[in-house]
């Protein structure tokens, strides 16, 4: 059965029977769930069963569960866990005491989402921000510094990948810099492409062996004055494909964000035809999804070949833990940092 290159949310908890005959007519790769899909533990399993039985095979399930501001399932049915700047004030002062802790909460992470059926988390957050720059990444970003960002977020998409669920690193090929909310309107970097490798790329570049990554809605103007990276084919080729080395499975950030321009049926379009295997929507709204659904071709059998290798690979990195004593082992580092 073919699948078709896109991701979509549903707007609750549940589905419609539109939402429904639409996922079996577009069959997509995945979904991603949101705050407004989720109220406990059981309404979630139920969700992701019937959004998998729409689309008529083991779709994907993604979530963007980071920590601190960003994350969907929240107390009391799930664990609060920290942002990753927490993870690099403890990196700061005992390296390997971060990289343990770093690694420790990712595994946590995974065990809630694959106890869900949820199989992918929007993790590690590579991003490395810069003063001045807009802080809707902030303390996501585990540092100010590309070494300890690698670090940790290779220490985190590890942990991840041991919980049984994948990573995905974002936001290719960095969004530290932006000093807008790409949510709401178009960031410009104007920082010379040499500073770009130097610092933004790095943390990209050390962890291009993940198998997938989620692309900035940023206009680095050094390499492409005129098109964001998800729609950049000049960006894609030779700074993500090029110089950072990633071969994994590239999908663009939100298609409905504000930092794109033009209709939602040419973003897809100009997403796909810049080099992105998979295009995401999130807010679950039809009517986009159905623009966006037009657009949309079936999944090219590279990316086909790169998703049996991922869903291998979070297989085989599985391991099993004592869960009581990881929770314990967590609670005592959240006590004394």
């Amino acid at each position: 059965m073919s699948v078709f290159a896109s991701i979509y949310g549903c707007e609750g908890t549940g589905l419609s029977e539109r939402e429904a005959r639409f996922f079996r007519d577009v069959r997509p790769w995945g979904f991603i769930l949101f705050a407004r899909n989720i109220s406990d533990p059981e309404q979630v399993r139920r969700l992701v069963g019937k959004l998998r039985e729409a689309a008529g095979h083991e779709a994907e399930i993604l979530i963007d569960q980071e920590g601190g501001r960003v994350q969907r399932l929240a107390p009391p049915h799930w664990r609060g866990f920290p942002p990753g700047r927490w993870y690099g004030s403890i990196y700061e002062r005992d390296a390997k005491a971060g990289l343990g802790a770093a690694r420790l909460g990712a595994m946590l992470i995974a065990s809630e989402l694959r106890d869900l059926g949820i199989t992918v988390d929007c993790l590690p957050v590579l991003d490395v921000p810069v003063p001045g720059a807009h802080d809707v990444i902030g303390d996501r970003a585990y540092a100010d510094r590309p070494e300890p960002v690698s670090a940790l977020g290779r220490a985190a998409a590890e942990g991840v990948l041991a919980g049984g669920v994948l990573p995905i690193v974002k936001h290719i090929p960095g969004h530290g810099r932006a000093g807008v909310d790409s949510h709401k309107s178009l960031p410009v970097v104007d920082t010379p492409a040499e500073e770009l490798e130097r610092i933004d790329f790095v943390p990209f570049r050390d962890l291009r062996d993940m198998p997938l990554a989620m692309t900035a809605h940023v206009v680095y103007s050094a390499i492409d004055p005129d098109r964001p990276a998800t729609t950049s084919p000049v960006v894609i080729e030779k700074v993500i494909r090029g110089f950072i080395g990633f071969e994994g499975l590239l999908m663009s950030d939100d298609l409905s964000m504000e930092a794109l321009s033009g209709t939602l049926a040419e973003r897809a379009r100009a997403s796909l035809a810049a080099g992105c295997d998979l295009v995401l929507h999130c807010n679950g709204k039809m009517t986009e999804m159905e623009a966006i659904a037009a657009e949309v071709p079936i999944l090219s059998s590279r990316a086909s070949e790169l998703t049996e290798k991922a869903v291998s690979l979070r297989k085989d990195a599985l391991v099993s833990f004592d869960l009581d004593d990881a929770r314990c082992q967590f609670d005592a580092l959240t006590a004394t940092s």
